[in-house]
């Protein structure tokens, strides 16, 4: 049962990372989205790159599954990569927040070594 479901849960991962580049608010607005991230799943690095002009003040977090933060970058470009060499194996989401700590953007992306 457990593969399966181990299984089920990559799938539905990688599905939600492969969606178009809008997202559907619950009051039925969209919203495009800011950053594309590539690969996933990823093995020694990951792409943060901004589709269109970009904040300084913007500031990208990453946590592992269980929440902790093991990642903060403040310095970004237009195209910021993040070597993976300190990451596990397993399920990683980001955060891309404006200077008052807004969350921009949140997205999840897998690693695979």
């Amino acid at each position: 049962m457990k593969p399966f479901l181990l299984t089920l849960f990559i799938c539905a991962s990688l599905f939600v990372s492969a969606q178009s580049a809008k997202l559907i608010l619950p009051s039925g607005e969209t919203q495009v989205k800011v950053l594309k991230f590539y690969p996933n799943p990823a093995i020694s690095q990951i792409n943060f790159e901004f589709r269109k002009s970009f904040d300084k003040g913007y500031v990208l977090q990453i946590y592992n599954f269980i929440g902790k933060k093991v990642s903060e970058t403040t310095s970004l470009t237009s195209k910021t990569s993040i070597p993976l060499t300190d990451f596990y194996r397993g399920v990683y989401i980001f955060q891309l927040r404006d200077k008052t700590g807004r969350i921009v953007e949140s997205g999840k992306f897998q690693v695979v070594k």
